[in-house]
């Protein structure tokens, strides 16, 4: 496999090197494989720049690796796509891995940001999962030069700097606070409004009982699936014994395969109409604290899921609220709202710099003046 990466890659630097001739233009590229369409963050940024520099062209590469033969031979056409365009860029800006970018070599007037695609962190990921069974193999990351190239990597806040180090293997001065775009979006009251209008026009059964968000994490394995399958029948059995106070809005991970009744708004837009979170190891808890939406922790695998993935930090103890394996008792909690705000809010200030201000602005002001040309 090795052998074949290498070649591939030398291959593509040939060609590479001939799009670099040409000279490099005022230019920004957004790369991201999370969607098809471009991120709320992506579409902040880009707004931003277009206003404070109206000089530089801005682009937007996103796409899925598709399924199958075919999806993964479209992808190599886009990843063409990506090296014509970052060959004569000044500064890419992504928020996940890129082949292109990392397995080749760019110029050294290229000015790279990482900005990952989640506001905070608890998962652990990429070099610090490496050969574990929810991981890469460290022989092909090494080969594919997996988060290799970036100038600076962003993170939510100082409490999980560390984190994002060992995730990415770079070292702290690399990595920089800056929340996402959404930890502005999350606070701005017109949005707030807006997102609140649009869901209950679509859905007005939400405007009569408490909603109640359910957030799980992709569980890989088909052994897990299973148990996620399970575990979420149990809970919907038990919000059905309380379906005169409560409406239970699941948003299950793209890749679960599970059936979304909610399908026409993201879980970050339904978080403007929920009253309870559950999630379990996801990293919309950060963007749940930040709005002060009450959370609980549907962890009905944590044993399993720390021996297959792992947790940077110490889960049971330093969650703001009680972690719960079965689904009565976290239905019992709701109604009982078994809720600790203060420690919530100093978990969110440990790990978000959510009271930073003009965050887009301030990001956008950081990416100029660390541009290269």
């Amino acid at each position: 496999m090795n052998i074949i990466i290498n070649m591939c890659r030398a291959v593509l630097n040939i060609l590479y090197f001939f799009m670099k001739l040409r000279p490099v233009k005022k230019k920004v590229v957004f790369l991201s494989r999370q969607s098809n369409e471009p991120s709320i963050d992506i579409i902040e940024l880009k707004r931003e720049i277009e206003r404070q520099h109206p000089e530089y062209e801005t682009l937007v590469l996103c796409r899925k690796i598709g399924d199958g033969l075919s999806g993964k031979i479209l992808y190599c056409f886009h990843i063409l796509k990506q090296m014509w365009n970052l060959s004569n860029a000044e500064i890419v800006i992504l928020d996940s891995y890129c082949i292109s970018l990392s397995l080749l070599k760019q110029r050294s007037s290229l000015l790279v940001i990482q900005m990952w695609h989640s506001v905070g962190t608890m998962k652990k990921f990429a070099y610090s999962i490496l050969d574990k069974p929810e991981g890469s193999s460290a022989r092909l990351a090494h080969a594919m030069r997996m988060h290799k190239g970036y100038d600076f990597i962003f993170c939510a806040g100082e409490g999980y700097r560390a984190h994002v180090a060992e995730g990415f293997n770079y070292p702290e001065n690399k990595i920089v606070v800056f929340p996402l775009p959404r930890v502005e979006l999350l606070q701005r009251k017109s949005h707030a409004d807006e997102m609140q209008e649009n869901i209950f026009h679509a859905y007005p059964e939400l405007t009569k009982k408490k909603n109640v968000l359910y957030v799980p994490t992709f569980r890989k394995g088909e052994l897990e699936k299973a148990e996620f399958n399970q575990a979420l029948s149990n809970l919907k059995v038990e919000f059905s014994l309380c379906s005169d106070k409560f409406n239970l809005i699941v948003k299950p991970h793209p890749l679960s395969g599970v059936k979304d009744e909610y399908d026409k708004f993201s879980s970050f837009d339904f978080l403007f109409v929920a009253d309870y979170v559950i999630s379990d190891y996801s990293c919309i808890i950060y963007e749940a604290a930040i709005r002060h939406i009450p959370l609980f922790f549907y962890a009905y695998d944590y044993d399993q899921y720390i021996a297959e993935r792992d947790i940077y930090m110490d889960y049971p103890s330093e969650i703001p609220g009680k972690m719960y394996t079965k689904a009565s008792e976290i239905v019992s909690a709701i109604k009982g709202n078994k809720f600790d705000a203060e420690k919530q809010e100093l978990f969110l200030k440990k790990y978000v710099d959510y009271t930073m201000t003009d965050i887009v602005s301030s990001t956008i002001n950081f990416i100029f003046t660390h541009r290269k040309c």
